[in-house]
Formats: C-alpha cells, sequence, structure tokens
C-alpha cells in the first residue's frame, strides 16, 4: 500500500535532523495557525498564491530563495564546525549524515537559493525595464514558480523522510546507482531536481519571449538596460541547457528505477557518459547564475556613479560572448579523467577565453565609476565587493583551467575556494545587491542603510577568513568532502574558516534584523518619488510598488537610458508632461493552476521516491485534469476601467511632483 515507505524511515537514532525537523514542522504549523486565525488565508489566496503578477511571483521567488539560504547555510556551518574539531577525531557528525549534509547544501545553494534567487529579480524587474505590463505568459509563470518550490519541499523532507543522496550535489554514478545508493536518497535528489527543472525551463522560455517579444515603443535591443541583456542570455542557456540535465537525471533514474545501464560500465553502460552530460548542463549553469549579477552590477555601477554605461555595446557584445562560449568549456571538469593532451588541451584554452569577455566587464565598471558621482549606498558596496572578490575567482579559474596545475590540485579544497569565490562573490553578491537596489520598488521603502552596511562588512571580510584559507590548505594536499583528517598542517585552516563562517553568520543576522527594522520604520523610509536612487531605467518611471498594470500609459523610449533622458528632459524645462488620454488595460485573471500542478506534482515526486504506484497515478490523473480546466477558461482576463486607471496614475503623479517640486503646467 505504502511501497518502501515505513516507520523506519523516521531517523528516530538521528537527533539533529529529527529535533530541526520537529522545529522547522513547528514553525510551519504556528504560521498556518496565526495565517488563518487572524483571517489573512483569503488575502494570502487571493493576492499572492494565485496571482499570476511578474512582480509578486517574483517576490515568492525571492522569498523561497532567502528561506532556503537559512536551510543550505546552516549545512554549511556544521560543515565548517565539524572540519575544525575533526582532527584525530570522528567529530560531531557521524559520516553518513555528513555525506548528506555536503550533498544537500551543495544541491541547496544552486538549485534553490541561487537560481530562485537571480529568476526572482528578473521576474521582478525586467518587464518594468522593458516598458510592458507582465511576462508572455503570466500563468505558466506561477506554473514554473510552483514547480521549483515543489523541489524544495521535497528536498526538505528527505531531513524527516527517509535521507538525502550521500553523493555530492552532482550525484556521480557509480556511487548513485542502485547497487551503491540502495537508499531513497539519490531518488529525492534526483525526482526533486527534475521537477524543479521543468519550472526552470519554463521560466526561462517565459523570460526570452517577455525580452524578445514584448519590449515597448522605441525599445529597441541596443536601447535595453544591460540587465535584460543579461536576462536574455542567461534564459537563452536555461533553454539549451537545463534539457540536458533532465535528460541526465532520467537515464540515471531509468538505470535505478528499471535495471537499465546507461552509467553502468557492465552491460555496455558508460560512466564518463553522464560526467560529459552533467558538465555540459553544469558549465552553463555557472553561466546562467553570475550573468543575471552581471546584469545587476550594470544597472547599480551606473546608477551610483551618476553615469551612463560605459561602453554599452561592448558590454552587449561580451555578453553574449560569454553565452556561446560557456558551452565550449565543460570538459575542464575532468581534466584528469583521461581525454588525452590534445583534447585538454583544446578545452584549457577555451577556458582561458571565457575570461576575456568577463574581464571586458570588469573595465567597463570601472571607467563607469571613474569620473563619476559615485555614491557609496549598500548596492553599491556589494558592487565594488564583488569587483575584488570575482577577480580573484577569475584568476584562480584560469589558473586551473591549466591541465598540469589541475592535475594537482583537482578534487582539492583549493577546487572548493575557487567555485566559492565566483558563486559567492559573483552571484550570491549580485543577489543582495539587486535585493537592495530594488526592495523599495517592490514594497514602496527602502531597507536602512546603516545595518545593511554593516551585514556587508561582515559578510565580506567572513567570506574571505572562511574561503582564503582553504586555498592554502587545497595547496597543502587537503581534498574535499572530509568527515575528519589526521594531518595536523591542515588543522590552523580549517579553523580560521570555521571562524570566517561565524562571521557570515552574524552578516546574515544583520540582513534579517535589516529587514525587521526596516519593516518596523516603514513610514520613515517610504519611496513616494518611486525613484529613491535617481534611477536610470524605466522601472524608476513608476511607482512604488507599481501598479498591477505597471504602467498607465506605455512609455515611448527614445533612447538608452530612457528613465534619466525623461527626468533630464522635465528638469530642463522645469515642467511635466501634459496627462495621458487613459484607455482601459486588459490584465491576465489571477489562476490557482500554478499551485494545484505543484500539489499534484509533490504528490506525484514522494510517490515515485518512495514507490507507491496507486499515487503516482493519483498524482497524474490530478496534473492531467488541472490542464483540462485551465484550457477550457473562457475567461482569462480582466478590464481594469480607463477612470480607476486614471485614478492610480494622477494619485502617483501628485506624490512624486510635490517630493520633486516639479511645477505642474501644460506641456
Amino acid at each position: 500500500m505504502l511501497g518502501k515507505l515505513s516507520w523506519a524511515a523516521i531517523p528516530l537514532d538521528q537527533p539533529i535532523p529529527l529535533t530541526v525537523g520537529a522545529l522547522v514542522l513547528v514553525a510551519i504549523l504556528a504560521v498556518l495557525a496565526w495565517i488563518v486565525i487572524a483571517g489573512h488565508l483569503p488575502y494570502l489566496w487571493r493576492e499572492w498564491i494565485t496571482s499570476v503578477d511578474h512582480k509578486r511571483i517574483g517576490v515568492m521567488y525571492i522569498l523561497l530563495a532567502s528561506v532556503m539560504l537559512l536551510r543550505g547555510g546552516s549545512d554549511a556551518i556544521m560543515m565548517r564546525a565539524q572540519q575544525a574539531i575533526a582532527y584525530h577525531s570522528q567529530g560531531y557528525l557521524p559520516p553518513e549524515h555528513y555525506n548528506q549534509i555536503f550533498s544537500a547544501h551543495g544541491t541547496i545553494m544552486i538549485f534553490f537559493v541561487a537560481m530562485p534567487f537571480v529568476i526572482g529579480l528578473m521576474n521582478l524587474v525586467v518587464p518594468l525595464q522593458l516598458g510592458v505590463r507582465d511576462v508572455a505568459f503570466p500563468t505558466l509563470n506561477s506554473v514554473g514558480f510552483w514547480l521549483t518550490a515543489t523541489g524544495s519541499l521535497l528536498v526538505n523532507i528527505s531531513l524527516v523522510i527517509g535521507e538525502f543522496a550521500r553523493t555530492g550535489w552532482l550525484a556521480f554514478p557509480p556511487l548513485s546507482e542502485l547497487s551503491y545508493s540502495p537508499g531513497v536518497g539519490v531518488d529525492y535528489y534526483a525526482w526533486s531536481l527534475e521537477i524543479s527543472g521543468i519550472g526552470t525551463l519554463v521560466a526561462g522560455i517565459n523570460l526570452v519571449t517577455t525580452v524578445l517579444k514584448l519590449r515597448t515603443r522605441g525599445m529597441t535591443y541596443l536601447r535595453m538596460p544591460m540587465f535584460c541583456w543579461t536576462t536574455l542570455a542567461s534564459n537563452l542557456l536555461i533553454i539549451a541547457a537545463f534539457p540536458i540535465l533532465t535528460a541526465t537525471l532520467a537515464m540515471l533514474l531509468l538505470d535505478r528505477y528499471l535495471g537499465f545501464h546507461f552509467f553502468t560500465n557492465e552491460a555496455g553502460g558508460n560512466v564518463m557518459m553522464f560526467m560529459n552530460l552533467i558538465w555540459a548542463w553544469g558549465h552553463p549553469e555557472v553561466y546562467i547564475l553570475v550573468l543575471p549579477a552581471f546584469g545587476v552590477f550594470s544597472e547599480v555601477v551606473s546608477t551610483f556613479s551618476s553615469k551612463p554605461l560605459f561602453g554599452y555595446r561592448s558590454m552587449v557584445l561580451a555578453t553574449m560572448a560569454i553565452c556561446i562560449i560557456s558551452f565550449m568549456v565543460w570538459l575542464h571538469h575532468f581534466f584528469t579523467m583521461g581525454a588525452g593532451p590534445y583534447v585538454n588541451a583544446i578545452f584549457g584554452i577555451a577556458s582561458m577565453i571565457i575570461a576575456v569577455p568577463t574581464g571586458v566587464k570588469i573595465y567597463n565598471w570601472l571607467f563607469t565609476m571613474y569620473g563619476g558621482r559615485v555614491r557609496f549606498a549598500t548596492p553599491m558596496m556589494w558592487a565594488v565587493g564583488f569587483m575584488v572578490t570575482f577577480i580573484i575567482g577569475g584568476l584562480t579559474g584560469v589558473l586551473l583551467a591549466v591541465p598540469p596545475a589541475d592535475f594537482l590540485l583537482h578534487n582539492s579544497l583549493f577546487l572548493v575556494a575557487h567555485f566559492h569565490n565566483v558563486v559567492i562573490g559573483g552571484t550570491l553578491f549580485g543577489a543582495f545587491a539587486g535585493y537592495t537596489y530594488w526592495f523599495p520598488k517592490a514594497f514602496g521603502f527602502r531597507l536602512d542603510e546603516r545595518l545593511g552596511k554593516v551585514a556587508f562588512w561582515f559578510t565580506l571580510i567572513g567570506f574571505y577568513v572562511t574561503f582564503i584559507p582553504l586555498y592554502s590548505a587545497g595547496v597543502l594536499g587537503m581534498t574535499r568532502r572530509m568527515q575528519h583528517y589526521d594531518v595536523a598542517e591542515w588543522r590552523p585552516w580549517m579553523i580560521a574558516a570555521g571562524i570566517g563562517m561565524v562571521l557570515m553568520s552574524v552578516g546574515v543576522i544583520f540582513q534579517i534584523l535589516q529587514l525587521v527594522v526596516s519593516i518596523r520604520h516603514r513610514a520613515e523610509l517610504r519611496d513616494v518619488t518611486g525613484d529613491p536612487w535617481d534611477g536610470r531605467s524605466l522601472e524608476w518611471a513608476t511607482s512604488s510598488p507599481p501598479p498591477v498594470f505597471n504602467f498607465a500609459v506605455m512609455p515611448n523610449v527614445t533612447g538608452e537610458d530612457a528613465y534619466w533622458t525623461i527626468k533630464s528632459k522635465a528638469r530642463r524645462q522645469n515642467l511635466e508632461v501634459r496627462e495621458p488620454d487613459y484607455r482601459d488595460i486588459e490584465m491576465p485573471r489571477n489562476s490557482p493552476t500554478g499551485f494545484v500542478c505543484a500539489f499534484f506534482a509533490t504528490v506525484m515526486g514522494f510517490a515515485l521516491i518512495w514507490h507507491i504506484w496507486w499515487m503516482v497515478i493519483l498524482g497524474l490523473v490530478g496534473a492531467f485534469a488541472t490542464f483540462v480546466v485551465f484550457a477550457w477558461r473562457d475567461h482569462d482576463e480582466y478590464v481594469i476601467p480607463a477612470n480607476e486607471v486614471a485614478r492610480i496614475d494622477r494619485a502617483n503623479l501628485a506624490e512624486r511632483r510635490a517630493a520633486t517640486n516639479f511645477a505642474e503646467s501644460p506641456a
């Protein structure tokens, strides 16, 4: 009846996951009880859960990423603490639990922190920057988010029901094959990524279509903000790369469930095929994550330098060059696997070449700052911290692209330090810069600057104290994923890394404190202008937060830095344009389709993991019925009358005029 599921799946003999799982469950039940008792459930269902508004879906993506950051970060703290005390000792984590922790940490931080964070920022901002009302496929956007949430839910369920993979975050065979991993850990890993991967692919198709087809009047390709260009490149990579991941995991699941031999060396299989396929997805994935961060830094550096972005067209070329070359370097992840000197040389050279367009971006940001009136607000501090950190990560990456050096450093902590240098220093710093920069646009009030800067400094210093020692330990020969060790030379570096993790944790605490304090003082921090940073692109041309329709009248773009041009003209003439001709606006209706699809995907995923076949059939039938109901909808839009549009826009304009002291006179 329940397949492989039994009471033995509950880790009653492991106090850490059991206690954490119980606390999380109590917290979730308490929050749900508060929502119901306080009467917030109808609002939550109507305005958030069933919303197809790109801004709210973007916020939900970022909220999901923030919650999962706490989970993935707690795994990192446990690993660093284990290695700090595990000299001539077993430490406090048993080997099987430690293996699950490092596997879950990598999986969560890549798939359920970095990916949702950058997709959330893209969802929130790109339609506003393009001057349009929503993404191309609003309901599909909701489906994509909720499928991503399903994947993260399955990963967290593994904490208290069953186990997670002990294979590392890429589940290399033969370790991930049934004979070596007979439990459900690899199944949790594979099904959560299959489901969330479909959600990511849906988001990629949606955002590419939006950028290519839904730009406002005058918004040619070479007038788009850089964040829109990096969004386009990143999502083109998603469309090209994520089907590879889906197919690779599907083959692994066929090996495990039906006795196929895709990745077993016996019966005609080939383990190296998995390596090629997973890294053919995995290296473009690095640029899927970091390209949107490059876009964020382009917006932040230009805004806080009060200058147009230096070398805009070269930045566009660099972005698209990275998009293409990123598919030509995957083999540098396994130089030591015997491909041969000629193949290694070709991929080593390609790995060095891809550093060139990245270097172009760094110089362009520096030249943008040069001669500008630089304001070191919190987003700008994240940008400057990124530039220093990412250069170090890039230089160590070029070193690892040299095959002889890679033979010495492969699978060592040097590689771990390099990877975190790039992903934290690039993607996570970019996510924090974008979060701080666009927070007032999403919620209508700014974040507390003082606490934001404290959080930045603790995070930056903590990052260096954590990961610079790992470079040294790697050069000394310490390999990654060690549960304990006996080499005295490694111990000081592990203790230093543990201290750095404490500092980074303090930075996270200050970010949480910043959010709490900012919410409590939101009246003083309120943004009535819609443009708190003196921005340059169209998202600052509407109110904070924007109305559901974004713009009462579609903007007309006449050059780069669209909103800066509008503002400059208004300042020169000391007047505002005359009131526009307001018209009715059609907007998509909210739909529970995404949430219902996610419910049935969760049922199916859990049932497939535990081999509960009747539940799998039930989930399939429910998912199919959901799509049929959605396809047969007669009314999928509603109309906002022109007088309501006018009322909202007049109120917004009145506040902006009062705040900016523009004279109100006819054009």
